[in-house]
């Protein structure tokens, strides 16, 4: 989209950024920015833990840092294609 239809409408552009969309403005045809969904705020392990309930019997044991970290290393593609896709 170009800076002049951003400018014209930019409450229906952030409607469409709430959604999910990622929106490229153009200027001369090349893009300037990138307006996208923000990230997600994260917590802390001991935030997580903190809310579980009084009586659970998780527990933060060897086995689940081994668990944590097996997850990552499995997810380390990018979660956004190259721009030539």
């Amino acid at each position: 989209m170009t800076e002049a239809e951003l400018v014209k409408d930019i409450a229906a552009v952030l409607a469409k950024v709430r959604q999910g969309a990622k929106v490229v403005v153009e200027h001369d045809h090349r893009p300037v920015a990138v307006l996208r969904p923000a990230a997600p705020p994260r917590r802390k392990i001991s935030e997580v833990l903190a809310l579980m309930p009084k009586d659970s019997t998780a527990t933060m044991d060897a086995g689940f840092a081994r668990d944590v970290q097996a997850a990552i290393e499995n997810h380390r593609e990018s979660l956004e294609p190259p721009a030539w896709d």
